[in-house]
């Protein structure tokens, strides 16, 4: 089984959390699900370097990496993916969609109310604990 190594990014800005929309992609368990935006690391980048440079082109949105949240290691049906999550923090909220259907920012709190890609769920729990 194919292991896909990925970044995403938790973007706060003034009190809320970026949260995208995928398309409608070859695997319906992760079609139109919500996840923390992010992509592959490229060859001789950094997990930093690769969650930047996805963003700007994902969302032409100039982010800083503030510090590493969490890796998940999650097993889809056709492939594994090793999420390395980070926090994140944007200078505003203008965004440009390029892959994504949609996009929301919400309160912590109300993270949970969307229905997630499986591998972003323990991101959400995380986040909406009480103890974070």
């Amino acid at each position: 089984m194919k292991t896909i190594n990925v970044v995403a990014a938790v973007i706060q800005h003034a009190g809320q959390i970026l949260c995208v929309q995928r398309g409608v992609g070859e695997h319906a368990y992760v079609s139109e699900k919500w996840e923390f935006p992010g992509g592959k690391v490229e060859a001789g980048e950094s997990n930093e370097e690769a969650l930047a440079r996805e963003i700007r082109e994902e969302l032409h949105l100039d982010i800083v990496v503030a510090e590493f949240l969490m890796t998940i290691d999650h097993t889809y049906p056709n492939f594994r993916i090793l999420l390395h999550t980070y926090l994140c923090t944007a200078p505003h909220r203008r965004i440009t969609l390029t892959e994504h259907l949609s996009f929301c920012w919400l309160p912590t709190i109300e993270l949970d109310t969307l229905d997630w890609a499986a591998a972003d769920l323990p991101i959400v729990a995380r986040l909406v604990s009480p103890a974070f």
